[in-house]
């Protein structure tokens, strides 16, 4: 027996704070309904890439397929807007399949905290005082010291976010890697991060952390004056993204690689 395709009839809309995302949302909903997310096939997002980090965050482990369309400024996990055809383009979207990085802190106060990442885990520098790092990688040292304005782990879904910013390369959609990348290395001043296996455990311990305090965050959780931070992929989740077959994540990732 053939499975059964989802027809798309039951859709569920979100949109950003703007007024451009909230008219979408609204002449989407009188056209097509809107349900909510629990009982919905699909979850369509209406803005920039914030709301769809944002929708993502919210549904992590919903396993509802979420289909971004650009109502924003930047837009690259967004297809282009239409109000034209919706059910239809669901229905022959692509899904991408992603895993959320879970970054676990020791505080300075002996507190632990856990979060989930999309695009990147960051730790950065908290006053004008260089941060000084000790990098490990499966419980062996791979850097004694780093002395730098911070540094990411990247998903391949946000290394064309603050990872390639930074400098950090640019991951295929479906590769299984992360991308290790540092934030304005002072020493060694020419390491330029590293390419590890998505079944890495990066552990970050901060040095000297009194006296040069570091902050960490995951997407958009942040936490203050933190001691270690270890981050590894979570594959217990999956995101599933939707695109529409002519605006494939992983064709646009890659033509990001040929722009100057």
């Amino acid at each position: 027996m053939s499975e059964r395709k989802p027809t798309f009839k039951r859709i569920s809309f979100v949109a950003s704070d703007t007024g451009e995302a909230q008219h979408a949302a609204e002449v989407l909903r009188e056209r097509y309904g809107d349900v909510p997310a629990s009982e919905a096939e699909a979850i369509v997002a209406l803005g920039g890439d914030g709301i769809m980090l944002q929708t993502l965050h919210a549904h992590m482990k919903s396993a509802v397929p979420i289909y971004g369309m650009n109502r924003g400024s930047v837009g690259f996990l967004m297809n282009e807007y239409s109000e034209e055809n919706l059910g239809e383009r669901l229905a022959k979207a692509t899904i991408n399949v992603i895993h959320p990085l879970r970054m676990t802190v020791q505080a300075s106060n002996g507190k632990r905290h856990d979060a989930l990442a999309i695009n990147e885990v960051s730790l950065f520098r908290q006053t004008h005082q260089a941060a000084k790092l000790r990098i490990s990688v499966d419980g062996r040292v791979r850097m004694e010291e780093l002395i730098c304005d911070g540094v990411l782990v990247s998903t391949p879904a946000g290394s064309t976010a603050y990872n390639l910013s930074a400098h950090g390369p640019i991951l295929p959609i479906n590769a299984h890697l992360l991308a290790l990348t540092p934030i304005s290395p002072f020493r060694p001043r020419r390491w330029r991060g590293a390419l590890l296996p998505n079944s890495a455990r990066v552990s970050i311990e901060v040095l000297d952390a009194q006296k040069r305090p570091v902050n960490a965050v995951a997407d958009h959780t942040e936490f203050q004056s933190v001691v270690e931070v270890q981050v590894e992929e979570n594959g217990d989740i999956d995101l599933l993204m939707m695109f529409d077959p002519d605006h494939a994540l992983d064709e646009r990732i890659l033509a990001e690689q040929f722009r100057f």
